[in-house]
Parts: C-alpha cells; sequence; structure tokens
C-alpha cells in the first residue's frame, strides 16, 4: 500500500510540468482576442464623443432658434389699486366702459336724486306736521293720487335700470366667436393654474412672488405672480372656470370680470381686453388661511407676442405647422446611430491583426 502511494505522488509530480505547459498558450490566446476588443473601445469611444458633440450642438441650435419671451413692467395706476382711490379702475374692454357709465351716468345720479328727495320730503313733514304746528292731528286715512304715485314711479325707476343692467348681463356672459382663446382657470389652495387647451400649452402654475422677487421685478407686493395668464389684444378670450379644493373666484377689475371657481363645476365667463397692459386681481372668494395671497396677473400682448408666448411654452399656434425645432430634432435623431456604424467597418480588420 504504501509502495502504491509512492508510485501515485510520483506520476503527479510527473505530469505537473505537461499542465502547466498546456495552460502556458492561454496568454496569448487572451492577449489575441483583447486585441479586436481593444479596437472597437477605441472607436466607440471616438464615436460616443462625435455624438456628443452633435447632441450638444443640436440644443444649442434649438435653444438658438427657440423663442424667447419677456414679461411687461406695470404701469402705475393702470391695472391696480391706487392710494386714496374711490373710484373702479379704468376699464380696458367695451363691457367694463359700458359698466362704468352705467354706474356713474345712470345709477349714481339717480340714487342721489331718489336720496335728496326722499330726505327733502321727510324735513318738510317733520316741520309742517309737528304737533306744535299742528295741535289737532288729521284724521286723513289714505289720499288715491298720492298712492298711484308712490307706487308707478319706484316702477319706473326699476324698469329704467333693469333695462341697462339685463343689456350689462347678456354681453357679460353672450356666447363668444368661434376664435377665441379658451383659457382653463382652476383655483386652488392658493394659487392658480392656467392651462391652454387649444394652443396645446400644458396647466402653468401662478403663485404670488416673495416681496423680494417683487419689487427686483417693479411690481407691486401682494399683486405680483411668477407666472402670469398671457392673452391678446383686441380677442375674445373665454375663461372655463372651476376649482380644485374649495370656492375660489377669479376677479379681475379692470376687465369687469369675475366668475367663481366652484369644485365639480365648469364656469364660463369672457373678455376682449382692447389695451396692452399688465393688470392686477385678487381671488373674491374667502378661501382659507391664505385667501389674500393668491392674486392674480394678466397680460395683455400683441397677436406676435402671444405667439412667441405660446411657443416659448412649448405650445402651437391653432392651424399653424409645427415648430422648426422639431423638423430638426428629428433629422438628428438618425446622426446618433452613426457612431455604431464605424464598428463594423473595423471589425473585419480584428482577425487580420490576430493572424
Amino acid at each position: 500500500m504504501t509502495i502504491m502511494k509512492r508510485l501515485f505522488l510520483a506520476v503527479m509530480f510527473a505530469m505537473t510540468p505537461v499542465a502547466v505547459a498546456a495552460a502556458a498558450p492561454a496568454a496569448p490566446v487572451a492577449t489575441a482576442t483583447a486585441a479586436p476588443v481593444a479596437a472597437p473601445a477605441d472607436a466607440a469611444a471616438t464615436a460616443p464623443a462625435d455624438a456628443a458633440t452633435t447632441a450638444t450642438a443640436a440644443p444649442a441650435a434649438d435653444a438658438a432658434a427657440a423663442p424667447t419671451f419677456e414679461y411687461a413692467r406695470p404701469v402705475d395706476g393702470v391695472g391696480q389699486p391706487v392710494p386714496g382711490g374711490w373710484d373702479f379702475q379704468p376699464q380696458v374692454t367695451e363691457t367694463g366702459r359700458y359698466a362704468h357709465w352705467l354706474n356713474n351716468v345712470v345709477l349714481l345720479p339717480l340714487m342721489t336724486i331718489v336720496s335728496l328727495i326722499v330726505l327733502g320730503l321727510m324735513l318738510w313733514i317733520v316741520a309742517r306736521y309737528r304737533a306744535k304746528a299742528n295741535p289737532v292731528p288729521s284724521k286723513t286715512t289714505h289720499n288715491t293720487m298720492i298712492e298711484v304715485i308712490w307706487t308707478l314711479v319706484p316702477v319706473f325707476i326699476l324698469v329704467g335700470i333693469a333695462v341697462p343692467s339685463i343689456d350689462l348681463l347678456a354681453k357679460q356672459y353672450a356666447p363668444p366667436p368661434a376664435d377665441a382663446v379658451t383659457v382653463k382657470v382652476t383655483g386652488y389652495q392658493w394659487y392658480w393654474g392656467y392651462e391652454y387647451p387649444d394652443h396645446s400649452v400644458p396647466e402653468i402654475i401662478s403663485r404670488m412672488l416673495p416681496e423680494e422677487q417683487a419689487v427686483a421685478r417693479g411690481e407691486p407686493y401682494q399683486l405680483a405672480v411668477d407666472n402670469r395668464m398671457v392673452v391678446p389684444v383686441n380677442r375674445t378670450v373665454k375663461l372655463i372656470v372651476t376649482g380644485a379644493d374649495v370656492i375660489h373666484s377669479w376677479a379681475m377689475p379692470a376687465f369687469w370680470t369675475k366668475m367663481d371657481a366652484v369644485p365639480g363645476r365648469l364656469n364660463e365667463v369672457t373678455f376682449k381686453a382692447d389695451q396692452i397692459g399688465v393688470y392686477y386681481g385678487q381671488c373674491s372668494e374667502l378661501c382659507g388661511i391664505d385667501h389674500g395671497f393668491m392674486p392674480i396677473a394678466v397680460e395683455v400682448v400683441s397677436e406676435a407676442d402671444f405667439a412667441r408666448w405660446v411657443a416659448s411654452r412649448g405650445g402651437t399656434m391653432p392651424g399653424a405647422a409645427a415648430p422648426a425645432a422639431a423638423p430638426a430634432a428629428a433629422g438628428a435623431a438618425p446622426a446618433a446611430p452613426q457612431a455604431p456604424a464605424a464598428a463594423p467597418t473595423d471589425t473585419p480588420a480584428a482577425p487580420a491583426t490576430a493572424s
């Protein structure tokens, strides 16, 4: 048994050089195999560099071609409250001017006249029919003429007020024309969201600016927002107003426009601003702790500036062709796969090197 063990060990020691010699050629094979891998690695390293240069150049070109839009600075006293103001803000819509005329030319004078007449009658009655001047009181129970007068005169007054008032309501809620700009307005706690479905502009969140940023932009604090609603001048704007949580109210005094934002309902109101500028409003419904901190800012711009703003938001004008940046991006896409095209050219050369 001892002899068998010794013979087995001798055979194993004798076979060790053979195993080492058999394993030795593996190194050249591994080196030869590594050579063709190294070549595509160099090619791939070069190709991504070119692709990266192309990819970097493409966004730069798109950025250069993309339109830009800058918000305008507001004008003091226009579209915003003024210290000591006692009248309505200057109106920039036909409906607003009509309502302003109805209030200042019809209602206020009429209320003043009626109030003075009633006051005069009361003073005359106090003086004429006081107890000292009439020791024997009158026993008159009614007077037909007076009763007819005090019935018909208020009726005529109310009818005279109702006619222009109903006309004003009809103007405020008239159906918009076919080319109206549609904006979906959503009230949140406590900010606004504006979406332009006809222009493919997704919802834009509008929040109040901090005081430092508002002052830096030359805007009134607690009225300035980061993203304004932008609409074109002399175009009817149809607002579809709703609420996401509680009841809010979208109000713009310079447009004579106010509409409640009720969760689960879509309310509609229109306006047509005819003066370019920046206009401010506020939520006009008690909606919670930050009710006073969700202002409204609308910028009225020209048609060209509105199209530029839409493009800057990634949208398109109705009926317009796709923006130029889209075809450029589509054309640049096939350029990226050109990098692997170099690999088939280099791959056949690897076996030649190995041989």
